[in-house]
């Protein structure tokens, strides 16, 4: 996608809470089928002391991005979401992209659960016209990859099946994680002991 000096910026929003290797593995795939200059990834805010997950700061979130991208030249992390607060709008972030990059294109990559309910998101429409799309896999969602009112790109090739949910979900169960996740996410979570207790027992 990179003709000349025109520069094409993805833009990967989540929770990452905690980011795992299934996130690095579709941004490297993106960054590679679709000539991407760099991938920014977005932090969402989350409230604090949400009662249906383990409290985990958005600091800490941060940090563990931090060190989920450390040695990869071309991603980034952007924290205007986390310093928006509140409830962030896929729009909104796209426009304070825009009027920070120009005359840049976008490309907003999100998953097939995302895909599929997109149209409830605040200005799809409007979206479409700031950002292309780009689509990875998520368990029990393939059917989104048929929709023909929305144009995308798949992003291709075989990728980690895994969501923070279940990560969290085993991390709270002592079940081993090791595969899922860098292993110095795994050493930040052990410092700070983090998504060991229930969220009913804080």
């Amino acid at each position: 996608m990179e003709r000349g000096k025109k520069k094409y910026i993805g833009i990967f929003g989540g929770t990452f809470d905690p980011p795992h290797k299934g996130h690095i593995s579709i941004a490297e795939k993106a960054m590679k089928q679709l000539s991407l200059s760099v991938i920014y990834f977005v932090p969402a805010y989350l409230p604090p002391h949400k009662l249906d997950r383990d409290f985990v700061t958005a600091k800490q979130r941060l940090a563990m991005l931090k060190l989920a991208v450390k040695g990869h030249r071309n991603f980034k992390i952007s924290t205007i979401e986390l310093k928006r607060r509140g409830i962030s709008y896929t729009i909104d972030t796209l426009k304070t992209f825009k009027s920070r990059f120009p005359k840049a294109d976008f490309v907003l990559i999100i998953g097939a659960d995302n895909l599929a309910q997109f149209y409830s998101w605040k200005s799809p429409k409007e979206i479409l016209k700031l950002a292309s799309i780009a689509v990875y896999k998520r368990k029990g969602f393939n059917r989104s990859f048929k929709k023909k009112d929305i144009a995308f790109q798949k992003i291709k090739g075989d990728l980690l099946q895994v969501s923070s949910t279940e990560i969290r979900q085993r991390l709270r169960n002592g079940v081993s994680v090791t595969k899922l996740l860098p292993k110095q996410i795994m050493q930040y979570i052990k410092r700070y002991s983090l998504y060991v207790n229930p969220p009913d027992s804080r």
